[in-house]
């Protein structure tokens, strides 16, 4: 049979000797140090895993170095994580230490296992996306900088994942990741009349509206916003540019907390509001990081061993979660949403 040149290819292809020849047989792993992770196989072969962080955009010269450290120490095997790390595959014990080396003089941190945090996974943001509400990367950059030591080292109760996504179409996991920074626009489109009737079809800007906000205009041959209705998510710019989203006085970021993918001890949550507004001020986003940093260190002071964000508020309560971090409860954090509880239910934790 022909090999088709489209879809997904065959991951086994991709996979390094060791884990080949040990597939599903493999008896325990554990963490050798930060960044470094050891699995065994029933068969006794040991594979090592170096986890190193990444900006997530990387210039040629980057990508060049990793497959070079790839070909010298894991035989050409390497891949990225869903968190933008790196995982460099080593099937050889000698060659941990010296890759090791290669990797902190380049300035290349190591760290993101166990009770630490992973890098930031974001967004597009200023640098390419045509919907954000703020920056992704030089929101990551300021937040990470802040942050830092908490890669590098296993200082936290449990494992902590950061996402970013910089507006509600939601390209990043705020949705499900312990801390969320969230890109918010707050004013509804403003309508170019003209250009839309030039170069967009009505028909499909009325019909990417989730909330019906938006009415065909005959007379213009254009459309109306319903501004009561309109949840200022962008939909509609992203299927006509004469709908401008972008307000650069109103943008602003909100942040949410408690989300997991993983079923370990809970079952998998949705992230939840904690801050609905913040400015934007680049270059640094102080404020931003502020109110990250100051929820991260609330957590890590009064979560036990092995407790996820949004198992710690979950024990503790949403009212001592808000009396701990010093954060105001308003209308925003009100949740009147009631149509999701089928998808709330979807855990093998399920029970009635």
């Amino acid at each position: 049979m022909p090999k088709l040149d489209f879809g997904p290819p065959d991951f086994h292809a991709m996979l390094p000797p060791v884990i080949k020849r040990n597939y599903g047989q493999w008896r325990y792993h554990e963490i050798l140090k930060p960044g470094l992770l050891k699995h065994v196989a029933e068969s006794g072969e040991a594979l090592f895993t170096v986890r190193a962080g990444t900006p997530r955009l990387l210039n040629t010269d980057s990508v060049r170095r990793i497959a070079d450290l790839a070909d010298k120490y894991c035989d050409g095997y390497v891949r990225f994580t869903s968190r933008h790390n790196l995982e460099f595959l080593i099937s050889d014990e000698s060659r941990v230490e010296p890759l090791l080396a290669e990797l902190k003089k380049f300035n290349i941190p190591v760290g993101g296992t166990g009770n630490s945090m992973s890098s930031i996974v974001h967004t597009q943001g200023w640098i390419h996306c045509h919907t954000p509400a703020t920056d992704a990367s030089g929101v990551v950059k300021a937040v990470m900088d802040e942050l830092f030591q908490h890669y590098t080292h296993m200082d936290l109760p449990a494992k902590l994942k950061v996402a970013m996504a910089c507006c509600l179409n939601m390209c990043g996991a705020v949705h499900c990741s312990d801390i969320a920074i969230l890109g918010v626009h707050r004013t509804p489109p403003k309508v170019d009349h003209e250009a839309l009737a030039r170069g967009c079809e009505v028909p499909t800007v009325v019909a990417s509206c989730p909330t019906a906000a938006l009415r065909p205009n005959p007379r213009l041959k254009s459309v109306d916003v319903v501004e009561e209705r309109c949840m200022y998510c962008g939909n509609c710019f992203t299927m006509c540019p004469a709908m401008k989203i972008m307000d650069g006085e109103h943008d602003g970021i909100s942040i949410w907390v408690g989300g997991k993918v993983g079923n370990a001890r809970t079952a998998p949550m949705f992230s939840k509001l904690a801050i609905p507004f913040l400015p934007n001020n680049p270059p640094r986003w102080p404020e931003v990081v502020d109110a990250v940093k100051n929820i991260v260190d609330v957590w890590a002071a009064h979560a036990i061993k092995g407790e996820r964000v949004g198992e710690w508020i979950n024990r503790v309560g949403w009212e001592r979660f808000f009396e701990l971090t010093g954060l105001p409860f308003t209308d925003k954090h009100v949740d009147d949403f009631i149509f999701s509880v089928p998808s709330f239910r979807s855990s093998t934790q399920f029970k009635w």
